[in-house]
This record gives C-alpha cells, structure tokens and sequence, in this order.
C-alpha cells in the first residue's frame, strides 16, 4: 500500500453533551468503538461520551486528512453544525 492512497476520513462525532469531535482513521467503525470503550480512545471521551458520528469525508491521504482536520477544528461549532447540515440535506 502506498502512501498516496486515498483511504483516510475525517469524522466528526456528537457527544452526549451536544460537543462536536473532530479527528481522521482509515476505519470509522473501529474508531468510533475505540471512542465509545475508552481504550485507544480519545482523551476528550474521557469525560464524555461519544453519541454519533454526524460528519464523515473519504477520499484523503493521510496528510490532505490532516490538513483538513486541523481545519475543521478551527471553525465555529456554528460551522461545523452548518456543515452538516449541509450534508443532511
């Protein structure tokens, strides 16, 4: 497998306190169980738990997903809700 593979997401994940989570895997389902049971987990998770996976973009290199990352993060929860509603649509 070469690194240029297009085979990373950016997630973003709704916790139970309505705060949004923003971070990059290669395997959603893995991660989010990774989330939800602590252990490779998340630090934030530590005092919150993971609810769903709202937001989900395929198609990166591991660097164009954590350029992106790094991006989201940045934004207004105000944005990152607008974003997906935009994708609920």
């Amino acid at each position: 497998m070469t690194k240029s593979k297009k085979n990373w997401y950016v997630y973003i994940i709704e916790s139970t306190d309505e705060s949004l989570y923003t971070g990059i895997t290669t395997d959603v389902d893995r991660r989010f169980q990774q989330h939800l049971n602590s252990k490779g987990g998340a630090k934030y998770f530590r005092g919150r738990r993971p609810k769903k996976i709202v937001y989900l973009e395929h198609g990166h290199n591991r660097s164009s997903a954590s350029i992106r990352e790094t991006e989201i993060k940045s934004f207004s929860k105000s944005k990152k809700l607008s974003m997906i509603t935009t994708i609920e649509s």
